[in-house]
């Protein structure tokens, strides 16, 4: 649909990733005390929060909109005490091309699970996406009704039906999701061994520039939120 048109020009993207999981801690109570290593800045780096999983909630933003941020406003925040690194994190994005946008991730959004979530409005519609209600897509109208998409239907597009294992009505489980990159990868592999030239779109997997994204945008959130500057010029990648 975004690469289509059929949202028109993009406007605004919030990406969101809540956990409640770490909040028994905020008070310095012992209560719910979480420490593993990706609160140790010796072996997590610069950040906690942001670095595990807000960069969740960025790739998502880079998977379905294509769009790559030019620059961020970030502020990070330890409210656990003694806690070194980030547990919530906020940051406004300028995207390129002049669509703006939010992309927030907590440990501490008391009674939150696992809510990653997606908004993407363009001028003629938008979309809506629930990790927790992964099997619906909503897309959205200023002048007419609102739809939902299930999973597994016929009207949907040949890529969507592709990455799905199991008929309508039947969830399909969050591990089946890693499948799908499994897959991709298979395909990509036998296509070197046969000699055969890769898809025009490329495959539907992760890749390096992927991964160097989200550094990018771990790094340029940690240095934002330290900075009196704020606004932070994303790397090009």
């Amino acid at each position: 649909m975004v690469n289509d048109g059929e949202l028109g020009r993009i406007l605004k993207i919030v990406a969101e990733y809540p956990q409640g999981y770490a909040v028994g801690d905020v008070e310095g109570d012992g209560q719910g005390q979480i420490s593993n290593w990706r609160s140790d800045p010796t072996i997590a780096g610069s950040s906690n929060c942001m670095g595990d999983i807000g960069t969740h909630a960025h790739n998502l933003v880079r998977y379905i909109t294509g769009l790559e941020i030019e620059e961020m406003c970030s502020e990070l925040t330890a409210f656990i005490p003694g806690r070194e690194l980030d547990d919530d994190g906020n940051n406004l994005i300028r995207f390129e091309g002049g669509a703006k946008g939010i992309i927030y991730a907590s440990q501490i959004s008391n009674g939150d699970e696992n809510a990653l979530n997606i908004r993407v409005y363009g001028t003629k519609a938008s979309l809506e996406w629930h990790q927790e209600d992964p099997n619906d897509l909503i897309v959205k109208y200023a002048n007419a009704p609102r739809k939902i998409y299930r999973r597994g239907n016929d009207y949907l597009s040949e890529a969507a039906n592709s990455n799905s294992r199991t008929p309508f009505a039947h969830p399909e489980g969050f591990i089946e999701a890693f499948a799908n990159i499994y897959l991709a990868a298979h395909q990509a592999i036998s296509d070197q061994i046969d000699g055969n030239p890769a898809p025009e779109k490329g495959y539907d997997f992760p890749d390096a520039t992927d991964g160097i994204a989200g550094l990018a945008f771990i790094d340029t959130a940690v240095k934002s939120s330290a900075s009196d500057q704020k606004w932070l010029k994303f790397p090009n990648l």
